[in-house]
């Protein structure tokens, strides 16, 4: 089973794909999203974005300046303010 992750900016679409975990800054901590997560809604602090394809490979590594980001039962969303490749 794979989460499907949607990280969206003011200026477009910048990936939209299923992996395998990703590691959000929250501004309450970093936490990771796997599927069948629990619903929830946190705003992201500035700092790095971490998707994982797999258990142990990184496929992407996002410096975020903020933004929020939901969980539901369709996977991840994250509306960042600016997102950059790290």
């Amino acid at each position: 089973m794979a989460l499907h992750f949607e990280l969206v900016t003011p200026e477009k679409l910048v990936r939209s794909e299923d992996v395998h975990m990703v590691v959000v800054p929250g501004t309450e901590g970093d936490f990771g999203v796997l599927e069948g997560h629990s619903p929830v809604m946190a705003v992201i602090r500035p700092g790095e974005l971490t998707v994982y394809s797999s258990a142990t490979t990184v496929s992407a590594r996002i410096q975020l300046d903020g933004g929020f980001a939901e969980v539901n039962e369709k996977g991840l969303t994250v509306l960042a303010e600016r997102a950059s490749e790290a």
